[in-house]
């Protein structure tokens, strides 16, 4: 199996479960990326290969200590250090899928990090061997469309208003929403052995994270294309040629090569950071609220088309679009 079909295998699995369909988030038994003979569940060769082409121990790094609102959060982990404030997604059991939880915690943390007059830098990198593995497939069964739409529309809203300098440590594969964010980040720091994946045409879904509108920004339209709407799967090397990433490391010492230049960002004068990235960002700010809103509506569209009444589906498609 190539790496490119077991990383769409783990994504589906922690996205809607272990079945297959052509629509979103229904199951039935078989699909034509699993090989014959291999059927759900999740086959350990994917697990195997996730693994092999992630770089780090369960864990994540140890920069500082625990900050005071850590304890509320449930998946993720908080410190502090030197001016830096790491946010941890901690939940490595699932490869840092985001639950409908940590949509909301990711925003508080981000807030919290506004807030705090000592943090100059915010990073944010995975628990265990996976950056973040996208939207948990448990998310949204209980809420109403519009309530999906709003916390995801915050949850992005949060990356685009974020004012202090934002860096992403990407210590293996991301996979979903974990690549499609990575342009609203300052600098992306990326394990050579990271790989980034945005499935969403083979999941019956849609674009995120403002990709629709960043992505062709950062690489053309043609190769946006090929990642966003074929999902081709690409390498940290890749990501370094499309601008995706700033600066690849050796995954034996990431996080050694990474805290130094952290700790050096941290110690630069703190309004002239916020100002001017405030100059380089706020040109394009209102296109990105605008584009968030868009593609919230439609992934909320595409995500709840099976878990709500059709009375309501149909609702929400009249008011929308």
């Amino acid at each position: 199996m190539s790496p490119q079909r077991a990383l769409f295998l783990i994504h589906r699995n922690l996205r809607i479960g272990s079945g297959w369909s052509k629509r979103p988030l229904s199951c039935p038994q078989t699909h034509p990326y699993l090989p014959p003979g291999h059927c759900c569940p999740l086959p350990s060769l994917v697990i195997n290969t996730v693994r092999a082409l992630s770089s780090e121990a369960p864990g994540g790094p140890s920069w500082g200590t625990p900050t005071a609102d850590n304890s509320r959060y449930d998946n993720l982990h908080v410190t502090f250090r030197d001016g830096v404030r790491t946010i941890t997604f901690n939940r490595p059991e699932k490869k840092n899928a985001v639950t409908e939880k940590m949509f909301a915690d990711v925003v508080c943390a981000l807030e919290e990090a506004v807030k705090d007059p000592d943090t100059v830098v915010t990073a944010t990198t995975g628990a265990g061997t996976v950056f973040c593995a996208g939207n948990d497939k448990t998310n949204f069964q209980n809420l109403t469309m519009k309530q999906v739409e709003e916390l995801l529309t915050r949850h992005m809203a949060a990356f685009i208003d974020f004012p202090k300098p934002l860096v992403a440590v990407v210590n293996g594969a991301a996979v979903g929403v974990g690549t499609t964010l990575l342009p609203l980040y300052d600098i992306v720091y990326a394990s050579e052995k990271a790989v980034f994946f945005t499935p969403f045409s083979s999941l019956g879904i849609t674009v995120e994270g403002c990709s629709s509108f960043t992505f062709p920004r950062f690489m053309g339209q043609a190769k946006a294309s090929e990642i966003l709407l074929f999902n081709k799967m690409v390498t940290a090397k890749e990501a370094y040629e499309l601008h995706l990433a700033t600066e690849v490391f050796p995954a034996s010492n990431l996080y050694e090569e990474v805290w130094p230049r952290l700790q050096a960002m941290a110690k630069l004068p703190q309004k002239s950071l916020i100002y001017s990235k405030a100059l380089t960002r706020d040109v394009i700010k209102d296109a990105l609220h605008k584009v968030n809103i868009a593609e919230c509506k439609r992934v909320t569209e595409r995500i709840m088309v099976d878990k709500v009444t059709k009375e309501e589906y149909d609702k929400y498609v009249v008011d929308n679009f």
